[in-house]
């Protein structure tokens, strides 16, 4: 039965991600010559990890919350709970002996960094009850439409103009979204609606974290990119247990017991807090090392990945208007990233 083997990979998983981010520095100081030379290996690596990282974080976390009884069940709390994972893993990193240098910040850092942190929480707990309510491929077709929501706020909230090029993109990502959705059989309005306002959440916090990077010092206090995502997910964790006591607080007891009697639901919760953590934070190395426009390539080539990657492991349907659609709206969102780099390059030629 392979839903089970996903728990004892996550395990070598760990250690593994535990493995490439120490060793990431180290490889970084060694460049091979022969026929690797001007390819840069470690970046290539990042990116691979990322992509599996991402894969099986989609996996494990549809898998638990199946198990736990779905949108009705506890999305909230399977949502926290992945992010308590990758706090501890975060804590555990500062604390073991030869670990990372833990962060200097003081109190009004933390404070700057909550509006950040907090829509770190929103935009996750979001994805999860989207991906609790419909399709895991149809989550991450809306979920790629999020530079639509990134270009609207940026234009009317945070004043940063985008070029008309970029606008013109906008209907052909929502055009292809449409499309998948139609005929989408698990088409749910909840994973919609959720899946959207993820979308928001993130677009909000990628606007805040501009904002919060710019503060004088900040980046010397943090240390290192990965002190910073550990501090958001810790203070995103904090965040969430008030909406998980709203939500979900009567029903405590009820987990506690699936917890304990289904391995399904442990195995997957603990592997997709641990993967969870680990493709972000490669993810925010890998946007350190490249530009925000390879970052949104990357991004979108992730999505088709796992969008058809996932929905064969799970058996959700993949209707050719479905991956019709899909095409589209990545299509567009490709192009919506990279549309203002190109056309500045052919005036100057």
């Amino acid at each position: 039965h392979h839903e089970q083997s996903f728990g004892s990979d996550s395990t070598t998983s760990a250690t593994a991600l535990a493995a490439t981010t120490a060793s990431s520095d180290a490889i970084q100081t060694t460049r091979g010559g022969g026929a690797l030379d001007g390819i840069d290996v470690p970046l290539m690596l990042y990116f691979l990890f990322w992509y599996v990282g991402n894969y099986y974080y989609n996996i494990t976390n549809k898998l638990a919350l199946k198990a736990a009884g779905g949108s009705a069940g506890f999305p909230m709390l399977i949502s926290s709970l992945q992010l308590a994972v990758g706090a501890v893993y975060a804590i555990f990193l500062w604390l073991a002996p030869d670990a990372r240098s833990k962060p200097t910040v003081t109190l009004d850092d933390i404070v700057a960094m909550l509006p950040v942190a907090f829509c770190f929480m929103g935009a996750h707990s979001a994805s999860v009850f989207a991906l609790s309510a419909g399709a895991v491929s149809f989550g991450q077709i809306v979920k790629a439409a999020e530079p639509a929501f990134a270009a609207v706020l940026s234009q009317f909230v945070y004043n940063k103009p985008v070029s008309r090029a970029k606008w013109m993109c906008l209907p052909i990502i929502i055009g292809g979204v449409i499309l998948a959705s139609v005929k989408e059989l698990d088409f749910a309005v909840s994973a919609l609606i959720a899946a959207c306002i993820a979308n928001l959440f993130a677009a909000f916090k990628g606007n805040e974290n501009k904002k919060l990077m710019e503060t004088e010092g900040l980046k010397d206090r943090m240390g290192s990119v990965g002190n910073q995502f550990a501090l958001t997910t810790i203070l995103g964790f904090l965040m969430s247990v008030p909406l998980v006591l709203l939500r979900e607080g009567k029903r405590l007891g009820e987990f506690v017991d699936i917890f304990k009697t289904n391995p399904i639901v442990s195995t997957n919760l603990l592997a997709s807090g641990l993967w969870f953590y680990g493709y972000n934070e490669l993810s925010t190395m890998t946007l350190k090392k490249t530009g925000a426009v390879t970052q949104s390539v990357a991004n979108t080539a992730k999505r088709v990945i796992v969008i058809v990657g996932v929905a064969m492991v799970l058996g959700e349907s993949l209707d050719p208007m479905k991956l019709l659609g899909c095409a589209i709206g990545i299509g567009g969102v490709l192009a919506y990233s990279v549309i203002d780099q190109v056309l500045a390059k052919m005036k100057d030629e």
